[in-house]
């Protein structure tokens, strides 16, 4: 049996060398270069959650996702003001004060900012888009800013989802979701 299990060892090791081929380890690490035949591709920003699902229609998708940031908001500000005035036509200011071309202007950058010394929060009252917190209700403030006007009281059937916390508790440490079901 031992014999066995020993020339089945080796024969896994022969195996795997062969698999392997001329592979070399050296100790010189500069040889090393980094791997090119890879193509990586943007598949979808989600920067801000729902954001790219509402406002940016469907022909359009591909060339959002493939826009860096830095250049959303010159190629799609204008649909996204379109899509928001078409949502909720009598859109004149937010919460935040931001008319319709600065508000769709900060959306068409699909990019979550995040503050390294303050609080993290998409919005919570005081801080606006400082990160998020996983307990943030991000698609009702997106609605409030969207249909809430000025005092965020306006068409109040149109800013609340009604989901006010997550189905289970978020974990207290790393890696804080909560846990499966």
């Amino acid at each position: 049996m031992k014999k066995t299990y020993i020339n089945k060892f080796w024969a896994v090791a022969a195996v795997c060398v062969l698999a392997l081929g001329s592979v070399s380890c050296g100790d010189d690490d500069s040889e090393m270069t980094p791997e090119t035949s890879t193509t990586y591709v943007q598949e979808d920003q989600m920067g801000r959650p729902a954001i790219n699902t509402v406002f940016v229609s469907a022909d359009k998708k591909d060339e959002f996702n493939t826009t860096v940031p830095s250049m959303q908001s010159a190629a799609f500000q204008s649909a996204f003001q379109a899509k928001l005035l078409a949502l909720n036509p009598d859109y004149t200011t937010n919460l935040l004060t931001f008319s319709a071309a600065a508000f769709t202007g900060a959306l068409a950058t699909d990019v979550l900012s995040l503050s390294l010394d303050g609080t993290t929060t998409f919005y919570d009252g005081t801080n606006v888009l400082t990160g998020r917190a996983l307990a943030d209700d991000v698609i009702t403030v997106e609605l409030i800013l969207i249909f809430g006007g000025p005092d965020a009281t306006e068409k109040p059937g149109l800013t609340d989802d009604n989901v006010s916390s997550n189905d289970k508790a978020f974990l207290s440490t790393f890696p804080y979701l909560a846990t499966p079901w």
